[in-house]
Protein backbone atom coordinates (compact mmCIF):
# COMPACT_ATOMS: atom_id res chain seq x y z
CA UNK A 1 0.00 0.00 0.00
CA UNK A 2 1.30 3.50 -1.01
CA UNK A 3 1.11 6.50 1.24
CA UNK A 4 -0.02 9.96 -0.29
CA UNK A 5 1.89 12.01 2.92
CA UNK A 6 4.72 11.65 5.01
CA UNK A 7 3.61 11.32 8.10
CA UNK A 8 6.33 9.38 11.34
CA UNK A 9 5.57 7.41 14.21
CA UNK A 10 6.28 8.82 17.32
CA UNK A 11 5.48 8.24 21.17
CA UNK A 12 4.71 11.77 22.65
CA UNK A 13 4.29 11.52 26.45
CA UNK A 14 3.46 7.28 26.61
CA UNK A 15 0.67 8.21 23.11
CA UNK A 16 1.68 6.95 19.99
CA UNK A 17 1.34 9.65 17.63
CA UNK A 18 1.10 10.00 13.54
CA UNK A 19 2.74 13.70 12.92
CA UNK A 20 3.17 15.20 9.57
CA UNK A 21 6.31 16.18 8.28
CA UNK A 22 7.63 18.31 4.82
CA UNK A 23 4.77 19.33 2.89
CA UNK A 24 2.19 17.58 4.63
CA UNK A 25 2.03 19.92 7.67
CA UNK A 26 0.19 22.36 5.73
CA UNK A 27 -1.89 20.07 4.51
CA UNK A 28 -2.72 18.89 7.78
CA UNK A 29 -2.60 20.71 10.60
CA UNK A 30 -2.81 18.34 14.10
CA UNK A 31 -1.56 14.74 15.29
CA UNK A 32 -3.19 12.06 14.74
CA UNK A 33 -3.20 9.57 17.93
CA UNK A 34 -3.24 5.46 17.52
CA UNK A 35 -3.54 2.82 19.56
CA UNK A 36 -0.89 -0.67 19.72
CA UNK A 37 -3.20 -2.07 16.91
CA UNK A 38 -2.88 1.34 14.70
CA UNK A 39 0.83 1.43 15.16
CA UNK A 40 1.37 -2.04 14.49
CA UNK A 41 -0.98 -1.48 10.92
CA UNK A 42 1.08 1.86 10.30
CA UNK A 43 4.02 -0.02 10.72
CA UNK A 44 3.49 -2.58 8.24
CA UNK A 45 1.15 -0.45 5.79
CA UNK A 46 3.87 -0.07 3.21
CA UNK A 47 5.28 -3.43 3.63
CA UNK A 48 2.14 -5.17 1.88
CA UNK A 49 0.58 -4.97 -1.21
CA UNK A 50 -3.09 -4.85 -0.25
CA UNK A 51 -5.32 -5.12 2.41
CA UNK A 52 -5.67 -8.53 2.84
CA UNK A 53 -1.82 -9.31 3.00
CA UNK A 54 -2.16 -6.48 6.32
CA UNK A 55 -4.81 -8.48 7.38
CA UNK A 56 -2.62 -11.59 7.36
CA UNK A 57 0.13 -10.08 9.42
CA UNK A 58 -2.59 -8.77 12.21
CA UNK A 59 -3.92 -12.28 12.32
CA UNK A 60 -0.02 -13.91 12.69
CA UNK A 61 0.57 -11.11 15.43
CA UNK A 62 -2.47 -11.18 17.84
CA UNK A 63 -4.87 -13.53 19.09
CA UNK A 64 -7.93 -12.13 17.58
CA UNK A 65 -11.00 -12.99 15.46
CA UNK A 66 -10.36 -12.94 11.87
CA UNK A 67 -14.09 -10.97 11.85
CA UNK A 68 -12.86 -8.67 14.71
CA UNK A 69 -9.18 -7.93 12.80
CA UNK A 70 -11.10 -6.93 9.60
CA UNK A 71 -13.50 -4.97 11.00
CA UNK A 72 -10.31 -2.53 13.45
CA UNK A 73 -8.22 -3.05 10.00
CA UNK A 74 -11.31 -1.42 7.77
CA UNK A 75 -12.10 1.50 10.54
CA UNK A 76 -8.40 2.41 10.63
CA UNK A 77 -7.71 2.00 6.55
CA UNK A 78 -11.21 4.50 6.31
CA UNK A 79 -9.77 6.97 8.64
CA UNK A 80 -6.31 7.27 6.52
CA UNK A 81 -8.24 6.90 3.40
CA UNK A 82 -10.81 9.97 4.73
CA UNK A 83 -7.72 12.23 5.54
CA UNK A 84 -6.33 11.48 1.74
CA UNK A 85 -3.30 9.42 3.42
CA UNK A 86 -3.61 6.64 1.46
Amino acid sequence: MKLKKDFILREIMGDVVLVPINQSTSQFNGLITVNELGKFIWENLEKVQDENDLLQLILDEYEVERDVAKKDLDEFLQVLKDMDII
